[in-house]
C-alpha cells in the first residue's frame, strides 16, 4: 500500500515538532509508513532546536516506504519556512497551503494511501485569502467534479472510547435549532454508516441520535423540535435500511453502559458531542473526515503556539491519527477491491 501523506500545518506551530516526534515512535507505536509533504529544512531546523536525532531525506512518495525505517521521508512542497515557534510571518500562509494543496494532488492521484493534516491557523490562512472555513471544505471543493457538486463532508471525532458526529458544527448555538432538518439529520446518517461500513469494517453500524433539548424534549413539552425533526430523521433512517435510536437524552448517553450500546453518536451541536469525547479521549481523540473519496484524518488539537519549541507538545493524537488513517484506508482499498470482484 503507498504511504500516508502528511502535511505539516502551520510551521509557527507544533506541527513540524509533532511530526518529528512521531517518527521517533515509529518503531514502538507500531506507525505506518508516512511521506511529510512541506519544507525539509523547517524539520531539519526544528530537530536541531529540539535536540531530536531525526535524518530528513527529501523525496518522491513512492520512495517513502523504503526510506522510513532510517529517515523522515519529505516530499518538498511549498517555500521554505521561516517562522519561528509561535511566530507565524509571511512565509506561514504560503507554506500551510502549498503542503495541503500538495498532500491532496497526492492522494487523488493515487500516490499516498490517505491524508494525515497537522493544524493550520485559521487567522494566518485567512489573512492569506483563504477562502474556506478550514481544511474540511477545502478537501470537499477539491473533490467536486468539474461543473459538478462538492461531496458532502461529515467531521467525526473518534477514539477507543467514542466516536461522535456533530449534525452542525461551528455555528452560534442560538442558530442550530434553525438549521436542524430532517434531511440534515438523514444525510448525515447515511454518510455516517456508509463510511462505518466501507472504512471501519462494522456490517451494522449501530447510530444515536442526541436530542437537542434537556430529556430529549420529554415528548414535546420541553422544545418541539426532537419530535419535529429528531424522531422523524431516525424513523426515516430506520426504514431506509440504517440501524438507528433517538432521540436520546444527551445526558445520559455518554457514561460506559450507554456507550456499549451504540458505534456512533450523531449530535445536535458542537460542544454537545465534543465535550464528552474530548474528556474520554483528550490525547488520543482523531478528527476524521467522512463523505470525501478518499481517507483523511488530523489530530484533535489546535497549532498551540504556546508550546511550538519547547519540547512539550504531546504527539499522541498525530500518532493515533496517522494508526487511524492507515485502517481506514486498508477498508477503503479492500471495499474497492470488492467492487471491483463484484
Amino acid at each position: 500500500m503507498s504511504p500516508l501523506a502528511l502535511t505539516l500545518g502551520e510551521p509557527a506551530g507544533i506541527g513540524p515538532e509533532i511530526v518529528l516526534m512521531a517518527w521517533t515512535l515509529r518503531k514502538a507505536a507500531l506507525l505506518p509508513a508516512f511521506c511529510a509533504v512541506g519544507d525539509p529544512d523547517l524539520l531539519r531546523a526544528r530537530a536541531g532546536l529540539l535536540g531530536l536525532d531525526v535524518p530528513v531525506v527529501a523525496c518522491k512518495p513512492e520512495e517513502a516506504a523504503r526510506l522510513f525505517g532510517d529517515a523522515l521521508p519529505v516530499h518538498p512542497a511549498g517555500p521554505t519556512a521561516t517562522a519561528a515557534p509561535g511566530r507565524p510571518d509571511g512565509t506561514s500562509a504560503p507554506a500551510v497551503l502549498e503542503s495541503l494543496e500538495r498532500g491532496v494532488d497526492l492522494v487523488l492521484e493515487g500516490r499516498a494511501c490517505g491524508l494525515v493534516t497537522a493544524p493550520l491557523a485559521k487567522s494566518v490562512v485567512y489573512g492569506a485569502g483563504f477562502p474556506f472555513p478550514g481544511h474540511t471544505e477545502y478537501l470537499a471543493a477539491r473533490c467536486a467534479p468539474p461543473g459538478g457538486a462538492a461531496p458532502r463532508p461529515v467531521m467525526m471525532i473518534w477514539s477507543p472510547e467514542l466516536a461522535v458526529v456533530p449534525a452542525t458544527i461551528h455555528v452560534p448555538l442560538r442558530a442550530v435549532p434553525d438549521l436542524l432538518t430532517i434531511e440534515l439529520l438523514v444525510e448525515t446518517g447515511h454518510i455516517v454508516h456508509r463510511d462505518m461500513r466501507r472504512r471501519f469494517g462494522l456490517a451494522a453500524p449501530r447510530l444515536a441520535f442526541a436530542g437537542l433539548n434537556p430529556h430529549a424534549g420529554e415528548g414535546g413539552t420541553i422544545g418541539s423540535e426532537d419530535e419535529d425533526v429528531v424522531r422523524p430523521a431516525v424513523e426515516r433512517l430506520m426504514a431506509e435500511g440504517v440501524e438507528a435510536r433517538g432521540p436520546l437524552p444527551a445526558d445520559t448517553l455518554f457514561h460506559p453502559a450507554a456507550r456499549a450500546t451504540y458505534d456512533a453518536v450523531i449530535g445536535m451541536y458542537h460542544d454537545q458531542v465534543l465535550g464528552p469525547v474530548k474528556t474520554l479521549a483528550f490525547h488520543d481523540g482523531v478528527n476524521t473526515t467522512l463523505g470525501l473519496p478518499f481517507v483523511r484524518t488530523s489530530p484533535d488539537h489546535g497549532t498551540a503556539f504556546d508550546l511550538a519549541g519547547t519540547g512539550r507538545a504531546d504527539p499522541s493524537s498525530l500518532v493515533a491519527a496517522l494508526r487511524l488513517a492507515a485502517r481506514l484506508a486498508e477498508g477503503e482499498r479492500a471495499a474497492r477491491h470488492a467492487e471491483q470482484a463484484a
